[in-house]
């Protein structure tokens, strides 16, 4: 018997209506010989709502507490499954996160699993149960509750496939698969049949919402088969699998994007050792992840240092920064909210010069300013304005010609 281990995001419980459904598609799969882990997020809106809640309590809502609050939607989400399968002669049970133990780290908020007690699921697994488990969720050492990020659940239920040695991972989500890009910027995107863990760890971290980041990186790291599929709409969805599993080796696999950063510089800070760590070492201090990096040096002894941060974390990172500027007589902190990050992604740009070229080439047409530039061997990102993504992101898939199946291998 193949062990399935199947995530609902939000969207697709985001009723009980769809909860049903879920239910139906369930009772399908283990029909036909499966035993299934059902993983499960709060229902759409859930998490936004208990924010919400926070915020009016107190504005700057973070830390454990927060976690005892958002842990509960999944909590209602899991007891409904349940319900729902019960209620159809299919033997269910519900787990949170710290029923399973899913043990993590104490960073409260962004928390990260560190091992799972996979006992009590495979006791229920053998006795025909449809196990149903709160995603986004955990405990530390001490018992309290955890969570894991936005989009956890992917993470949680990729990390229950590895510890369980699941056949497959399914993601369940409110798109038919991984697109060259979003469809709703670009209408002739196209649905990728595979990808590689490595270009869809890129476009997580560059801004494609289908998968977290994290999720990714555990399901390379383990080598768990993985598939994104629609909730709502039966199809093979996209396999993401290893370089060596990919028939085709498309120049560029895809176009990542997002809005959801800010630009923060010192200037006129002393040119001298250490500068980056004084700059940086403060901001790591405050939990705030930092992205991209541009140092310039003047010719009058000083540097201009230049980093991208979430938008989210702009407030926080300028306070930093101001305290940082203080400490070091730097002559001025500035920041800017209105930027977008754009990124072209391809396992076979390794192969491959003059992406770079060809991606500014395009961009300088369409009369948009490049601010900064990041690469890796599989990407190539930059941040422009805001109000030029969208036409950027256009213009770079045409230009890569993504809308095209790739060639398939020469005939023998």
């Amino acid at each position: 018997m193949s062990l399935l281990v199947l995530k609902f995001g939000g969207t697709s419980v985001g009723s009980p209506e769809r909860i049903k459904n879920v239910a139906e598609r369930v009772l399908r799969l283990r029909g036909e010989g499966h035993a299934l882990i059902v993983v499960v997020s709060a229902m759409s809106g859930e998490t936004d709502r208990l924010m919400g809640l926070a915020r009016e309590i107190q504005p700057r809502s973070e830390g454990r507490e927060l976690d005892v609050l958002l842990s509960t939607g999944e909590q209602v989400t899991i007891a409904l499954l349940s319900m729902a399968l019960e209620s159809r002669g299919c033997p269910a049970r519900s787990y949170t996160g710290g029923q399973v133990r899913i043990l993590t780290d104490s960073m409260h908020n962004k928390a990260r699993i560190r091992s799972i007690d996979d006992a009590p699921i495979r006791g229920d697994l053998e006795a025909g149960r449809v196990v149903v488990v709160a995603g986004f969720q955990g405990v530390d050492e001490e018992g309290a509750i955890t969570t894991l990020g936005r989009g956890g659940s992917d993470t949680t239920a990729v990390a229950l496939a590895a510890a369980l040695k699941a056949d497959e991972c399914r993601i369940y989500t409110d798109v038919d698969g991984v697109y060259t890009t979003d469809p709703r910027v670009v209408k002739n995107a196209r649905r990728l049949e595979r990808i590689t863990f490595e270009e869809m760890l890129e476009m997580a971290s560059l801004g494609s919402k289908v998968l977290q980041i994290r999720a990714v990186e555990f399901a390379g790291k383990y080598n768990v088969p993985l598939r994104v599929l629609s909730s709502f709409e039966d199809g093979p969805g996209t396999l993401i699998t290893t370089e060596e599993g990919r028939v085709e080796q498309a120049l560029v696999a895809g176009i990542a994007f997002t809005q959801n950063e800010a630009q923060l510089t010192i200037q006129g800070v002393p040119d001298q050792p250490g500068v980056a760590y004084g700059i940086l070492g403060p901001i790591a201090d405050a939990n705030i992840e930092v992205d991209m990096i541009v140092q310039n040096i003047g010719g009058d002894g000083t540097t201009d240092f230049t980093f991208t941060v979430n938008r989210n974390d702009y407030e926080k990172a300028m306070e930093v920064l101001q305290k940082v500027a203080q400490g070091v007589g730097a002559r001025q902190v500035s920041g800017d909210t209105k930027i977008a990050k754009i990124s072209v992604v391809g396992v076979g740009m390794r192969s491959h010069a003059g992406i770079a070229s060809r991606m500014f080439k395009a961009l300088a047409k369409e009369s948009i300013n490049i601010r900064m530039i990041s690469t890796s061997e599989i990407k190539i990102s930059v941040v422009v304005d805001e109000k030029y993504m969208e036409l950027g992101v256009r213009t770079l898939h045409d230009t890569f010609e993504l809308e095209r199946e790739p060639a398939g291998p020469p005939a023998s």
